[in-house]
């Protein structure tokens, strides 16, 4: 089903969120990020970030803030400006971005969209176009390698319309209801964007319902697509579901709680986690008084369709006491099974991290941290050397010990300079 969409964008210049394209000195927000969790929490359905900052320093830091864009909202980002090559594509993919647009207003840009296409796949991959006969005269290409067109100018948008099947859009150069039903109206246009939009975000929600009763298919902000209706659970004696919940990215088990039927169908339409409470005998939306927010990145069932494992992305603490989980008091186990092997090297990483913060005397670890940066690469330069030597060994353990030195040193130099260990697995997640 095509639902339309209302898609905040943040125009990013100097790491600021600015009024618009031209108007780059009137800045409208400090915190980027912040900007963006509040047009999520108000209703966005996507957002676009374009970075207009000038020079190499200022574009990295840019994709920094995008990058913590992508990591604090749960909506798909689409990353667009600043693009010249396919590392450019590559580092807005890698920063969190669900698309990277093109800037078809480049001639070499043009030229690019096959080969990033081909690369990372067209579903990756938008266009932003500055006027209808861009599109006319692209018309085959962006077919067949571009899953978006955004038309960045509030001109004309009635005559890219029909102009080709790829989804379109739009910033209109007036937000009503009036003006917003009539452009969803238009078959291939699948959003709205653009400054006029910003500034009506607060009446997302209604612009939202003024459309669906024109009969319009709008997205309700994080609705879920699923085909399994409540009258499919096995209901416990009370008539819920118990509901267990993970963090998405850790797997970490952070609370549980039930649901019955208007909190599983509310859960469907925001994609925010709803519970019912069995002790306040109410709808419990997780997150509405402290901000602690459960998104939706998962809802799996059991094999007897009595139980939901929810996996989510925590905003926050779970736990109302303040724990990152509900689960943190232990009942008993065994000494000897509690460290998971799958879990060493981040055990490893936090003591590394203990010692900076809190040097030992005689640590080695605080040995290289003394000596400085210099000294961590020299060290993490000779053990990548003695994996090569050790490769050409036939005996597996020996490139075993090296593998493991290796990753210690290059820890330290994590540990230096700030890296986690899920900033790394989830850049390569991406990849």
């Amino acid at each position: 089903m095509n639902r339309k969409q209302l898609i905040p964008c943040i125009y990013l210049y100097n790491q600021k969120a600015i009024a618009s394209f031209d108007d780059r000195e009137t800045v409208i927000g400090d915190d980027p990020v912040r900007l963006a969790a509040y047009y999520e929490e108000s209703g966005a359905d996507a957002l676009i970030v374009f970075d207009l900052s000038e020079g190499d320093a200022a574009h990295e830091a840019a994709l920094d803030v995008i990058k913590a864009v992508c990591g604090a909202v749960s909506v798909p980002v689409i990353g667009a400006g600043n693009v010249k090559r396919m590392e450019d594509i590559k580092k807005l993919l890698y920063a969190g971005c669900k698309k990277a647009a093109l800037n078809y207003s480049l001639p070499a840009n043009i030229e690019l969209t096959t080969e990033v296409s081909l690369k990372f796949g067209s579903g990756k991959i938008a266009a932003c176009v500055d006027r209808a006969q861009t599109i006319t005269e692209q018309k085959a290409l962006l077919e067949r390698y571009v899953s978006e067109i955004i038309l960045v100018t509030e001109d004309g948008w009635e005559d890219c319309s029909g102009v080709c099947t790829v989804p379109l859009i739009v910033m209109l150069p007036e937000i009503t209801p009036d003006t917003t039903a009539d452009a969803f109206r238009r078959d291939n246009l699948c959003g709205i964007t653009g400054r006029a939009l910003n500034a009506k975000v607060p009446e997302i929600s209604s612009l939202r319902a003024f459309c669906a009763g024109q009969g319009i298919c709008v997205s309700a902000a994080g609705h879920l697509e699923t085909d399994v209706k409540w009258e499919e659970f096995k209901l416990n004696s009370d008539g819920m579901v118990p509901v267990i919940v993970q963090d998405y990215r850790t797997d970490a088990v952070l609370m549980a709680a039930y649901m019955n039927r208007e909190a599983y169908e509310a859960t469907i339409e925001t994609g925010k986690m709803t519970y019912y409470s069995r002790s306040r005998q109410t709808l419990w939306l997780k997150g509405e008084t402290s901000g602690h927010f459960q998104y939706v990145k998962s809802l799996t069932a059991d094999c007897d369709m009595d139980t939901i494992l929810a996996k989510v992305m925590q905003v926050g603490n779970a736990c109302h006491t303040g724990s990152y989980s509900c689960f943190f008091r232990e009942i008993a186990g065994r000494q000897e099974e509690k460290e998971n092997p799958l879990k060493v090297l981040q055990s490893v990483l936090e003591v590394i991290q203990d010692r900076k913060v809190h040097p030992r005397e005689g640590s080695y670890t605080n040995y290289l941290f003394d000596k400085g940066i210099d000294k961590i690469l020299k060290k993490l330069g000779e053990e990548a050397t003695e994996i090569v030597i050790a490769a050409k060994n036939p005996n597996p353990n020996e490139i075993k010990y090296e593998i493991s030195d290796f990753l210690y040193h290059m820890m330290v130099l994590m540990a230096e300079k700030g890296v986690t260990w899920e900033e790394i697995t989830e850049d390569l997640a991406k990849r």
